[in-house]
Parts: C-alpha cells; sequence; structure tokens
C-alpha cells in the first residue's frame, strides 16, 4: 500500500463528508432532506451512495489509488464485506477521516476539536485493514500565530497516528475564498517545512494541501523526503477548474470529493451513474498525470 500511494498513478477518492455536510452532499446527488428523518437515515442514504461509487466498475485501482472514509462508512459494508475489505478488492487503498470537526475561529485559523477516543479508532481501523487517516483545519487568514498553531496541533495528531501504526494525511486548508490565500499558502509552506525537518529521520507524512494561489509553490514538499504524498483538495473550485489548477502543480494529486461528487444523482440509471463517474474519474486522473508548464 504505500509503495501504491508514494509512486502509483491516479488519485485518492473524498469520500468523508461527515454530520455536518452530509445533507449538502445528499442534496447535490439529488436527495431532499423531506426524504430522510433523522441521523440514521440520512447516513443511510449517503452510505448507499458510497457503496453505489465503490462498487462502479470505474472505481478500482486503476485510476484510484484510495479512498478516504467516513468512520460510520469504515464500519459499514459493501457487498457483504467491511468498506476497507471491498475497497482492497478493487485495488483501492482506504483511509479514515479522524477529526471531530473545528473549533471556533481564532487568530485567522480554525483548530480541530479534541480526539478523547482517538486511539481506540485507530486500533479499530488498523484491524480492519484501514492505511492511513486524514485530518482537516481550516486557515482563513494569513496570520503566522495561527498557522504555526495549527501545523503543530496537526503533526502532534500525526505522531499519535503513526504511533498507532497508520499512515497520516495532514490537511491545513487554506480557504480557497480568504482575502490573503497567497500570503496564507507561503507562511504554511514555511512553517510546514520547519515541522518536516523536525520530524525523526525515517518517518514520513502526507499533505492534503488546497490547491495554491501559485502554481508550483509547493514543490518543495512534493520534492521533500519526509513527505510520503502531496494532495489536494478541491476546495470549492468545481472539476473543471479544480482540474486546470491541479494539472498546473507537478507531482500533486488530486484528493477530490465535491468535484468527483457534483454529476452523480440519485435518479440515474446504473448505465447513466457508471459513466458519469467514469467521465469525472478519467478527468481527475488526467490532471493528477499529465502535467502542463504553470
Amino acid at each position: 500500500m504505500t509503495a501504491k500511494i508514494a509512486s502509483g498513478k491516479g488519485f485518492i477518492a473524498a469520500l468523508d463528508q461527515s454530520g455536518g455536510s452530509t445533507p449538502k452532499a445528499l442534496l447535490g446527488y439529488g436527495i431532499e432532506e423531506s426524504a430522510y428523518s433523522g441521523d440514521d437515515e440520512m447516513f443511510g442514504l449517503i452510505h448507499q451512495m458510497r457503496s453505489r461509487i465503490i462498487t462502479s466498475p470505474a472505481f478500482t485501482g486503476e485510476k484510484v489509488l484510495g479512498a478516504i472514509l467516513f468512520e460510520k462508512t469504515m464500519d459499514g459494508t459493501v457487498d457483504g464485506k467491511p468498506t476497507p475489505a471491498a475497497l482492497i478488492e478493487r485495488g483501492v487503498v482506504p483511509f479514515i477521516k479522524i477529526d471531530k470537526g473545528l473549533e471556533a475561529e481564532a487568530n485567522g485559523v480554525q483548530m480541530m476539536k479534541p480526539m478523547p477516543d482517538l486511539d481506540a479508532l485507530l486500533s479499530r481501523a488498523k484491524g480492519l485493514g484501514v492505511f492511513g487517516t486524514k485530518e482537516r483545519s481550516v486557515i482563513n487568514l494569513a496570520n503566522r500565530e495561527g498557522i504555526a498553531a495549527i501545523v503543530k496541533q496537526q503533526f502532534e495528531v500525526a505522531q499519535q497516528v503513526r504511533a498507532g501504526g497508520l499512515m497520516p494525511i495532514i490537511e491545513p486548508e487554506v480557504n480557497i475564498k480568504s482575502p490573503e490565500r497567497a500570503q496564507a499558502d507561503q507562511i504554511l509552506l514555511e512553517e510546514i517545512l520547519k515541522a518536516l525537518d523536525a520530524l525523526p529521520e525515517g518517518e514520513q507524512v502526507m499533505l492534503k494541501l488546497s490547491l495554491p494561489e501559485k502554481s508550483g509553490l509547493f514543490d518543495p514538499l512534493v520534492d521533500h523526503p519526509k513527505v510520503l504524498r502531496v494532495v489536494a483538495l478541491s476546495g470549492g473550485f468545481k472539476r473543471p477548474e479544480a482540474c486546470v489548477e491541479l494539472a498546473k502543480n507537478r507531482g500533486v494529486i488530486a484528493s477530490f470529493s465535491r468535484a468527483l461528487l457534483e454529476d452523480l444523482r440519485h435518479q440515474m440509471s446504473d448505465e447513466e451513474f457508471n459513466a458519469s463517474l467514469a467521465s469525472a474519474i478519467d478527468e481527475i486522473y488526467e490532471a493528477s498525470v499529465d502535467k502542463v508548464p504553470a
């Protein structure tokens, strides 16, 4: 799995919408809020959508290197098998989202909420064959103190994840609507490089970053020996725009959620659904693999 993620051609699918973002994801999929009542029904519907994606003929390890799961998805089944096992069977490396959401903004950033049960979750995930984790925080302004605090927290959680035997994906997302986006990107780069240099020799992490305003800015991270892979989130860009921006960044592959799912609808026939998903996968794969000069 490490070799596949390190050097495989393809991208990582983000199928990890949580409680807060699920209603929006379902609405995009063509299911109104009036169609379900309560969390159990809501999560049941989103699980059906994810199962439909995972079992689609287009969703294989040939172009999809990995998939990030929500905890409930990890604990569920696809085709009668635990979801991570169903992914592994298709050649797709399973990851799990571990953060519990965001704190209120302070110093221009939103830190992660505490994760008191993290060790137990890591142990359960490892037992199910999960390879890695993902944890997200958000940067809204170019405040060095705030960004340094986010990077410190992310690397502390990553250390706990490594100790649990899993590969951490660190995700300090720069809000692409930030009025200080370019400066925030630059400060984040500097703070991550400091944290990487402080990691013990032989240790590696993955990075999931917003597409930078200045293409190629994250080249030093792509080339860093302590970084297994740099992946990018779509961050609110529609797929065509996200793919154009991604293709300008050498060595960075996609880890898209909305941009992957935006054309899929609950009402589609299986044939239409599979064709639409295959088209999205091809477009994102292309931008991850075939780079253009910035």
